[in-house]
């Protein structure tokens, strides 16, 4: 049969070549595979009607035959990779097999918004996971999977980079370096971290060299940081009015005053029936303006600037727009048997508010080459510089700020201290303190793994991994003479700076075998020790002499006599044993055990030690023949129970400690000296042992229809025992606490996702995914203390297990619990009588008196919700048209959450402290009068009668996170130039939100917080 011969490439839709695809007739076994290039030639029989193009991780693609020879194919990627590989604890799984709760994020799906932090690019894409909000210059925030396990230590999730535990700082983690990002939820898939992931891990997967030429990639960013909500402060004239107010609810119930309340009105605008003579109330002057305004608590400063119209705007001046830069480049590529892949980048951000301002420096080496069939050797380094040295204004200083203060002295130029020229301060210039202040804040890291990997025999892996880190921090800080405040004791400076040393040796066996297509064995050993040094001094100092110009370059300089020179030294040491088997039957039936022992030497001489072990099965229920139909194309359930540890205590606590003390001795002639004392400040504990999370998770994993939805639901139930906690103790024993192991903590939840490809047409594709998670928690034991339960009549009825009132924590209850007296409204005119048994007056809040007694005590605290969100979701929409423009957005929200919103007092407070409203300005917030009587907001300085509370809010809110637009240019207009991709891509963040009981700040973040507009290039050589 005649023949002739086809020829083309494979490309993805980046334009990048792929190696290893399978081109073949289809309905033959007549193919080839494409080469490194992408390209393939291929000889077919002259009757062959169409080609097939498949490969791994990216959907099958049918292309019809015709008189033309040369078939140029772009594949495009699975939307559902049951085959596609997720990494997991020291090695990796087809996603068909897991048997745990493991989360995951394609980098190349969420690039184009531009993430600017591992925080960003986890932010509502793994149900389970709690991203925290940074309104800072410097990108972040918390991360927390499942809930608050400890009471005490560190709730922070593990991160493991590139298989190795990742020691340093995640901000130190380009996102343009990470290929993928996989969570670990639940004890099962977690547990061969043992000791370390009760929190949960997660892992990042770095870019490694591409197979084929050598790619360049430069991407750059520039954004324009702005202000997305600013909680309104008065405007001068609004400042005015609101100063009226004041001063007559402060003199509303001073029967020597309050029927004069028309004396703090505008001489211009006086009531009807009130004469200038008896607003004057026997105050001679000609000057009625400068009268009234010192009648409102006008400073003489603030009533010359009132006159001559010479407001300052304090927020103008301390926020600003802000601008971002990000700029990186790579080049990937493989030679012979050697992969490549280097990266640098950079980046400078300047906050919203003056002075805030972050710089990094970013550069990863991936280098892995083969030196034989059974040999391979790799080298992954990352070094990151980071600078953290601005001084930001005090934002929170705006709202003392009157708008009719000075900024200045008289020379225009000099900044004053206090804006209101008042001598005790309350007043601060937000700029003051930064404009004094000199800082250095810089943090250098260099973090190595070194490996090597040999292929024995018997299908036997084993890869020694060494993984040294080094780090270099300095602080140094000059806080000048000049300053008013600082003047008085003659300025100060510190100085302090530490080096860390740690290392990981990880041993690795591997063997994994399939027999007769049917039994699958995975069964990975590991051997792991580690070590941990750290040396820090410290040295602080005031009162330079003759002048602190030299600042923290001239330590010596300083002469009083309280300096302060200090140096810390640790050391620790751990290791660890692991074992994990994977067995699968027929793909279908699976399982995964494991156990591990770990070792470290924070805790107690009697539990060096702790083993964790974990047991997970999954089932995949479709492939049963009784089961199998069109509309459920998958279906996995899948059972798991583990333990886990957590070891976030301090090195030492275990042990007692000695500490020296300074006293002086007098001989009998009268000599004295300065002697040193030694003592024990802190009790031993040898039973000190870890925290232990032990967890339940149900899941099943579906798809309907080939992929036109699928996703995942799970049910967990964790318990925390052994908790961490700094038990107090009598102080006849000469201490205040023990570090101790008690309690529980137990934590319930469900967590769903859903993907759907809605259209998936050539010129059109369109597809959403959502994510629900709600998490539950409650306190099961504390101490182990027991307390009488009494009847209505004082009867001893019973005992329960004592509450820990001081830290809010109690039995059935959630950490986050909010127990305060209720709030049940304003007391309101005609209710004087009632309101002055608690000392109050109308306008003022009126809390629940649940025993009538009369008084607002303990007995009338009640539980009013919580602080952490009952449920939240997250929603994303992609679009792709006619293949150039992508098109994403993203909504997120959390739901039944409190906060403080004491605002509502109107009774402002800054430093912990009462401040005479009189002297600063206020945020705009209703508030009670007799004209206006309000229910859920107080009068101006209202009284709180003794009774400490807070006024709490519903912070609920849908937040529109992030919309992006991007468009690829051509390859066809590229080609001529010699550039593989070039793409243009603008993105907003933080658009806005609704939060329909909120008011003030932004409720993720009770501050200023920004919304990016980001310009961005992507250029591919």
């Amino acid at each position: 049969m005649a023949q002739r011969i086809l020829t083309g490439r494979v490309t993805d839709e980046k334009q990048n070549p792929i190696s290893g695809v399978t081109v073949v007739v289809k309905g033959t076994t007549t193919g080839t595979i494409a080469d490194e290039n992408g390209k393939y030639s291929l000889a077919i029989p002259s009757d062959a009607k169409a080609l097939l193009f498949t490969f791994v991780g990216f959907e099958p693609q049918e292309i019809k035959i015709s008189s033309s020879n040369v078939y140029n194919v772009i594949l495009s990627q699975k939307t559902v990779g049951l085959e596609d590989v997720i990494v997991i604890g020291y090695g990796t799984a087809k996603k068909r097999d897991l048997t745990g709760s493991i989360g995951s994020v394609k980098v190349a799906s969420v690039e184009n918004e531009k993430p600017k932090s591992v925080q960003d690019l986890l932010r509502g894409n793994i149900a389970g996971v709690q991203v925290g909000f940074s309104p800072n210059a410097k990108p972040g925030g918390s991360l927390q999977i499942r809930g608050i396990n400890s009471l005490l230590t560190s709730t922070y999730p593990l991160i493991v980079l590139d298989g190795v535990i990742y020691p340093g700082a995640v901000e130190d983690i380009n996102p343009n370096d990470i290929e993928s990002i996989d969570v670990l939820k639940d004890a099962s898939s977690a547990a061969v971290f043992g000791a370390r992931a009760a929190n949960g891990v997660i892992m990042i997967t770095t870019k490694k060299g591409q197979t084929g030429k050598p790619s360049i990639n430069f991407n750059e960013s520039i954004g324009l940081t702005t202000m997305a909500k600013m909680a309104p402060i008065y405007s001068p004239a609004g400042f005015v009015n609101w100063r009226v107010d004041l001063m007559k609810g402060l003199n509303l119930y001073n029967p020597n005053t309050n029927t004069k309340l028309y004396i703090f009105d505008n001489p211009n605008n006086l009531p009807s029936g009130v004469t200038l003579d008896q607003w004057r109330d026997g105050n001679p002057g000609s000057d009625l303006i400068s009268i009234w305004l010192t009648r409102i608590a006008f400073s003489s400063m603030e009533i010359a600037n009132y006159e001559a119209n010479k407001p300052v705007d304090w927020a103008g001046m301390t926020f600003q727009n802000g601008l971002t830069q990000d700029y990186n480049i790579s080049l990937s590529g493989t030679k012979d048997e050697l992969k490549y892949y280097w990266s640098l980048g950079s980046e400078n951000n300047k906050g919203i508010v003056v002075g805030d301002q972050f710089k990094t420096i970013r550069s990863l080496i991936n280098l892995e080459g083969r030196v034989n069939k059974w040999l391979t050797v790799g080298l992954s380094t990352q070094f990151a510089n980071r600078d953290e040295s601005s001084v930001p204004a005090t934002w929170q200083f705006i709202v003392g700020c009157p708008p009719y203060g000075s900024q200045y002295y008289d020379d225009g130029i000099t900044l004053r201290y206090s804006p209101t020229n008042n001598p005790l301060g309350e007043v601060i210039n937000p700029l003051y303190d930064a404009l004094y202040t000199v800082r250095r804040q810089v943090t250098n890291s260099l973090i190595n793994s070194l490996y090597a990997k040999i292929q024995l025999p018997l299908d036997i892996s084993y890869q020694v991994t060494f993984a040294p880190r080094f780090q270099w921090y300095e602080y140094l800080n000059d806080m000048s003479a000049k300053h008013e405040l600082w003047a008085k004791f003659g300025g100060q400076a510190d100085r302090y700076e530490s080096n860390v040393y740690s290392w990981q040796l990880d041993n690795l066996i591997k063997w994994h075998k399939i027999f007769n297509n049917v039994h699958e064995f995975d069964v990975t050993l590991l051997a792991n020790a580690e070590k941990y040094q750290s040396w820090s001094n410290s040295m602080e100092t005031q009162g330079f002499s003759p002048t602190d110009a030299l600042g923290y370059h001239n330590m010596s300089a300083g002469v009083s006599t309280s300096d302060i020179i200090s140096s810390n030294d640790t050391y620790s040491t751990g290791d660890a044993l692991m074992g994990r088997l994977f067995y699968s039957f027929k793909s279908k039936y699976m399982a995964t055990f494991s156990v591990r022992r770990d070792g470290y030497s924070a805790f107690g001489l009697q539990h060096p030690r702790g083993v964790f072990p974990s047991a997970a099965l999954a089932w995949v229920f479709t492939d049963e023949r009784f089961l199998k139909n069109d509309i459920l194309t998958f279906g996995k359930l899948r059972f798991s129970w583990g333990s886990n540890g957590n070891r976030e205590v301090g090195q030492y606590v275990a042990l007692a400690d000695m500490s020296t003390g300074k006293y002086v001795y007098s001989t009998l002639s009268g000599t004295t000296y300065q002697s040193t004392f030694l003592y024990v400040d802190r009790m031993a504990n040898p039973n000190l042992k870890w925290e232990k999370t032990r967890s339940l998770d149900v899941g099943v994993d579906y798809t309907i229809k080939n992929g036109l939805l699928d996703g995942s639901i799970d049910v967990y139930k964790k318990n925390t025992v052994d908790l961490l906690v700094n038990r107090s103790l009598p102080s006849i024993l000469g201490f205040t606490y023990v570090t101790s192991n008690l309690g529980e903590v137990q934590n319930t939840g469900i967590e769903a996702t859903l993907n759907a490809r809605i259209m998936n047409k050539d010129n059109f594709k369109w597809k959403i995914s959502y994510t629900f998670s709600t998490n539950h928690n409650e306190i099961v034991h504390l101490y182990g203390d027991m307390v009488d339960v009494k009847d209505a009549n004082g009867n001893v009825i019973g005992k329960k297990e004592a509450d820990d009132i001081s830290n809010n924590w109690f039995i059935g209850h959630s950490i986050g619990e909010i127990w305060q007296p209720k709030i049940i409204g304003v007391w309101q005119k005609g209710q004087e009588a009632q309101a002055a048994v608690y000392g109050q007056f109308p306008g003022d809040f009126h809390l629940e008196d649940v025993n009538n007694d009369g008084k607002i005590t303990q007995a009338d605290y009640q539980f009013q919700g919580q602080t952490v969100p009952i449920f939240r979701w997250n929603f994303r929409s992609e679009f792709n048209v006619y293949k150039n423009f992508d098109i994403s957005c993203n909504f997120y929200s959390y739901w039944g959450n409190k906060d403080i919103f004491d605002e509502a007092k109107n009774r402002y407070q800054i430093y912990d402290q009462s401040i005479y409203p009189d002297r600063n300005n206020s945020y705009v917030c209703k508030y009670w009068t007799p004209e206006n009587p309000t229910n859920d907001y107080a009068r101006l300085y209202s009284n709180d009668g003794g009774a400490i509370f807070d006024v709490w809010r519903s912070k609920s809110f849908i937040r529109f996170d992030n919309f992006t637009i991007a468009y690829t240019i051509p390859s066809k207009l590229l080609q001529k130039v010699n550039i593989s991709s070039l793409k243009l891509i603008g993105t907003i963040r933080n658009i806005g939100y609704w939060a329909p009981k909120w008011n003030f700040w932004d409720p993720e973040y009770s501050g200023p917080n920004p919304r990016f507009f980001t310009f961005s290039v992507n250029l591919t050589l």
